[in-house]
């Protein structure tokens, strides 16, 4: 199984969505993560899709994105050609026999606490899909309560010819 990541500009209106994720179900491929989101022009929206399959499924899915009326540009990335990044809150039970571990944890996993009370404790981390997997296996000794958690958001690397 391939993994591919979609960077797919489209028409920033109602039901767009709706079409592109109509796309992928009706042909059963799968959408491991989806981020969409206004461009800095406000009629154009960047939809991040990551799916995986076979390379004909990959290459058919690129396909299928480009013969949508609404979509402007299509661009596909390798994992390895680009900077992902996600973002997570996760809420957790604390007491006073594992506050030092979780204050520990995120220092090392350069997490945020972003709200707490006498129990509760709410972080947030942003960094690579994998890096935030990693987290919350790490918190899994905890008492995790709620996890939010956005998709995958990609660019390609920075290269001198960008324009």
């Amino acid at each position: 199984m391939n993994k591919r990541i979609y960077s797919v500009w489209v028409e920033n209106r109602s039901g767009v969505l709706c079409k592109v994720a109509g796309l992928f179900s009706r042909r059963c491929f799968n959408i491991d993560s989806l981020a969409v989101g206004e461009t800095d022009a406000p009629d154009v929206s960047c939809m991040t899709i990551v799916s995986s399959g076979d390379e004909r499924t990959i290459e058919q899915i690129e396909k299928q994105l480009n013969k949508k009326l609404d979509v402007i540009k299509v661009k596909t990335f390798e994992e390895q050609q680009c900077i992902t990044r996600e973002l997570m809150l996760v809420k957790v039970k604390y007491n006073k026999n594992n506050r030092r571990d979780i204050t520990e944890l995120c220092d090392i996993m350069k997490a945020e606490i972003v709200d707490m009370s006498k129990h509760f404790m709410m972080i947030q981390v942003c960094d690579t899909p994998e890096r935030i997997r990693l987290f919350l296996k790490l918190l899994q000794s905890i008492s995790i309560v709620e996890v939010a958690r956005t998709g995958t958001l990609a660019l390609s690397k920075c290269m001198e010819n960008d324009g």
